[in-house]
């Protein structure tokens, strides 16, 4: 090989680094060159395996079938080679003790170290011929610069690999994030996680568990993989499970070959011969484990801190939309029973208005059948009668006081309360509804305590029927402010809240008439809201006013009596 050659040879192999993207063609295209500057019989390119230190034949010409496809370190010329660093030229196969030809033909052979300027082994090229003294010192010397300039060369296109690769997983961990964020229904959200995350570490299958810490046990929430390779049934014991070591050590850990014996019995194992390897990363909130995402590939693999880190951080997306998603659901159930209870408020007060209609009259009847005389003599049928419709009389007004006594809220369930809490505590119930429809809210609670004296439960029921309305003004989305303080009046302090929104304003038509029963400007409404938040606010001895309404918004104002001392 002259030096002309030599220097083409090392044009054509440093072009593969901007003109190649895969790592296992530059590595055939090198093994071509190599084989046309020196004309061996068999040509081979072998790349250390990290973990079990063999030599793996990644591309090669000339070998016969059936030729075992790796090197046991220090077996054969690659094996001393990889094993100590050192180039080397046998002229003579069959004097050289080193020396474990891959055909009987072989009388020479010659190999140099693949390695990094810093020492880093990354493989061997191993060359053998048939003739004896085939390769010469000189050879060996331009097979070391082409192995020197193809070690910087491939170790370029890997981390160019490497690095799509982090860029691709970090693009899915940015698409799944953003597809969690609206998944409220659970079962959804589990498909979404196991499909993701099998994208975003190349995997092969992909299960996720919920972890249920009260009984120790997982239950199988999705699974992408070969069909009928798992599928437990019911709760699987921590104790029995490969997850179990992520649940306890609250870390991601991997297995390298789940196929060895020792893993045959754990039931959260698919039953998959070709699944090799897995990583099992437990999906932490607030420091306890919600369940347990893994991952199996179909191959031996180390994983990385790098792989770790990104699992945990899909795991850790994956535990904030199953809480957003448990929360819902809780929101969804006090949305419910709020809903039941204004029913039932509304029939209360219902109840009341005709219990006190009825009431009038009644009194009227009572008093003239007092005062009509009637006194029969003994034995009279029609004195019994008269007394039985005086019975009756007080038994219709025994009735009619209980039910106006009963819709009123009891004094004994008043209690001293910070507004701003009542306000608080109101906007977690309704903040996901609020999200959903695109609604932002401004308010920032006072810099001084403003405390009433009222029933909790129905005043929140007042802050909800006015934020919903709000919110139902406003189907585009828009804002809604909350202003909170405290004023003096000549009959004392109040609190005063005013509730504004940038919604379609309240019909001229019904402006004048919004707090009566009945009345609504929705074809869905009911027309009670506001009328039950008037009479409720006037029994804790409070109003609310319309104070401004228009295309551009409107403002309601409630207010109560502070609580004294």
């Amino acid at each position: 090989m002259t030096e002309e050659e030599e220097l083409a040879a090392l044009h054509a192999i440093s072009s593969l680094a901007s003109g190649s993207e895969d790592p296992a063609a530059a590595t055939r295209d090198i093994l071509s060159t190599v084989a046309r500057c020196f004309g061996p019989k068999i040509a081979l390119v072998a790349f250390q395996n990290p973990e079990s230190g063999r030599l793996e034949i990644e591309a090669s010409t000339g070998l016969p079938e059936g030729t075992e496809p790796w090197f046991s370190p220090g077996q054969g010329v690659p094996g001393w080679v990889a094993w100590h660093m050192k180039p080397v030229v046998i002229g003579d196969s069959a004097a050289d003790l080193r020396s474990r030809p891959l055909v009987r033909e072989t009388r020479s052979e010659m190999a140099s170290p693949i390695a990094l300027p810093n020492g880093h082994l990354l493989g061997v090229v191993a060359l053998e011929h048939s003739e004896p003294g085939h390769f010469s010192a000189v050879d060996l010397g331009h097979l070391v610069r082409i192995a020197e300039a193809s070690a910087l060369v491939l170790n370029r296109l890997w981390e160019l690999r490497h690095l799509r690769g982090k860029a691709r997983q970090l693009e899915t961990l940015i698409a799944t994030g953003q597809a969690l964020v609206g998944k409220l229904e659970q079962r959804e959200l589990f498909d979404t996680l196991t499909r993701d995350a099998l994208e975003m570490m190349q995997a092969k299958a992909c299960a996720f568990f919920i972890f249920d810490p009260a009984a120790s046990t997982l239950r199988l929430a999705s699974y992408r993989g070969a069909p009928d390779t798992l599928t437990p049934e019911g709760d699987l014991p921590l104790r029995l499970c490969l997850a179990a070591s992520a649940v306890r050590t609250r870390k991601a850990v991997s297995f390298s070959d789940i196929q060895s014996p020792e893993f045959h019995d754990l039931q959260d194992l698919p039953r998959d011969a070709e699944l090799r390897s897995v990583i099992a990363t437990p999906m932490l909130f607030e420091g306890e484990v919600m369940g347990v995402l893994s991952c199996f590939t179909d191959r031996k693999r180390v994983f990385d801190n790098d792989e770790k880190r990104l699992c945990s951080a899909l795991a850790s997306l994956g535990a904030v939309a199953l809480q957003n998603s448990r929360l819902y659901s809780r929101v969804f159930m006090s949305e419910e029973s709020l809903r039941k209870n204004e029913r039932l408020t509304t029939l209360g007060l219902l109840a009341a208005e005709i219990a006190h209609e009825i009431r009038n009259p009644l009194t009227v009847i009572k008093l003239l059948h007092g005062g009509m005389g009637l006194d029969f003599a003994e034995g009279d049928p029609r004195r019994t009668d008269v007394r039985v419709i005086g019975e009756k009389l007080d038994q219709l007004e025994s009735i009619v006081t209980r039910v106006l006594n009963f819709a009123k809220a009891p004094t004994s369930l008043h209690a001293r309360h910070q507004v701003a809490e009542i306000l608080s505590d109101t906007l977690v119930l309704v903040r996901l509804k609020l999200a959903q429809n695109n609604i932002q809210i401004s308010y920032e609670p006072p810099t001084h305590p403003v405390v009433i004296e009222g029933h909790k439960g129905q005043l929140q029921q007042v802050l909800l029927n006015l934020i919903i309305n709000s919110m139902q003004a406003m189907p585009d989305g828009g804002k809604i402010s909350l202003r909170l303080g405290a004023e003096q009046r000549e009959s004392g302090g109040v609190a005063a809240l005013d509730i504004s929104d940038t919604g379609l304003g309240i019909p001229d038509a019904i402006r004048e008439r919004i707090f009566d029963s009945f009345l609504t400007g929705r074809h869905d409404g009911t027309g009670l809201g506001l009328a039950i938040a008037k009479r409720v606010l006037q029994g804790h001895n409070g109003d609310i006013q319309l104070v401004s309404t228009s295309p551009a918004g409107t403002t309601f104002r409630i207010t109560m009596p502070l609580a004294r001392g």
